[in-house]
């Protein structure tokens, strides 16, 4: 795509009716009989590895999501990839704080989308531990290695697209789902959620304070349309490059960003999760008032996070300090990156034994 806007209302009301046909016809098949489905569960709860997933392929051979769950995409580029992983590792802790902070509050303003979330309910009753789920994932297949022979990233999202089939399934099986909204985790849902954990980020970054190039925003980006792909995101939904990308958020954000009890009842469990975990001295005002700045008045307004804008005093403090950390040197990316997630493990301790 290039060019004009080709995300026009048509061509995205077209992706509301889809979710991830060939994961769907997978689970409908699973689900039909009780062995396969105790097969399934046994190994999305199991381990992760590289024989793990080669497991599911022996159980499942006549499927080409397992069969071809390991295989990247023709346009894939391992040099920019490892790049956009590099970039990951040395602003990991930023980033991690930019999705609660950011990205996951910027999805649920898409008040259509948001309602699977809401429905399904665990966000608003399992909080912290969705949350942590949702930060492992986002660890593992930004590692250095994450796509490698011994990586854990072509088998975590296989377990997320599956996820969110099952998750499809049962929401359309209880009957509370209104059609008007969409299909459950319909393809322009997961579009405007993989642009939040790319280009939502590096917006966040730069906001931050961070001096950001075009050369690693394009390699970040490039690692999350990999995932994307991956997730069985549909390819004409995969912006190629960043001006595409800010044309499909601009549409998504116009069509489906509004106010609704759903996005607000999320955004206050998620903030109640971000207050209960924060060890910082900053005070919940200076939270609020960071995820408003990040958001921007009309989002924080439609999502009732309501607080004093943040200092201009500190405001600036931050900035500076994060500018200076861009132009430090960047050091070995593994070791970074393996420092970085066994830190943040260290501050999850009775997550990580559950899981």
């Amino acid at each position: 795509m290039s060019g004009q806007n080709l995300y026009t209302n048509d061509f995205l009301d077209l992706k509301r009716l889809s979710g991830d046909p060939k994961v769907d016809a997978f689970i409908r098949h699973v689900f039909a009989d009780e062995l396969k489905k105790k097969q399934l569960q046994e190994w999305m709860a199991g381990k992760s590895g590289p024989e793990h997933l080669d497991s599911l392929k022996g159980v499942f051979p006549d499927f080409e999501i397992v069969n071809k769950a390991g295989n990247l995409p023709s346009w894939a580029e391992p040099r920019l990839m490892k790049k956009g992983a590099a970039f990951y590792a040395r602003h990991s802790t930023s980033i991690m704080s930019l999705l609660g902070l950011l990205s996951l509050p910027y999805c649920y303003t898409a008040a259509n989308g948001a309602m699977v979330l809401y429905l399904s309910e665990l966000i608003r009753k399992q909080t912290t531990k969705r949350l942590y789920d949702t930060a492992v994932f986002v660890w593992e297949v930004m590692g250095p290695d994450a796509f490698g022979k011994n990586g854990n990233a072509y088998e975590e999202i296989l377990k997320v697209r599956i996820m969110h089939a099952a998750v499809r399934y049962y929401t359309l099986a209880n009957g509370h789902w209104d059609q008007s909204w969409g299909v459950p985790i319909n393809q322009e849902d997961m579009a405007g959620t993989n642009l939040s954990f790319s280009l939502i980020v590096i917006r966040g970054l730069r906001l931050l304070g961070f001096s950001v190039s075009q050369d690693d925003q394009a390699a970040f980006m490039h690692i999350w349309a990999v995932v994307g792909y991956l997730t069985g995101l549909d390819e004409d939904l995969i912006p190629e490059n960043s001006r595409m990308a800010q044309l499909l958020d601009n549409s998504i954000k116009k069509r489906q960003f509004k106010t609704s009890t759903q996005g607000r009842e999320l955004t206050s469990s998620l903030t109640a999760h971000i207050m209960s975990v924060n060890k910082s001295k900053a005070t919940a005002e200076d939270i609020l008032g960071l995820m408003r700045y990040l958001l921007g008045q009309e989002i924080a307004d439609m999502l009732a996070i309501n607080a004093p804008d943040l200092p201009r005093y500190k405001l600036t403090l931050m900035k500076t300090m994060n500018l200076l950390k861009s132009f430090k040197p960047e050091g070995d990316s593994k070791k970074v990156y393996r420092a970085a997630y066994a830190t943040f493990k260290a501050q999850n301790p009775e997550l990580v034994k559950r899981n």
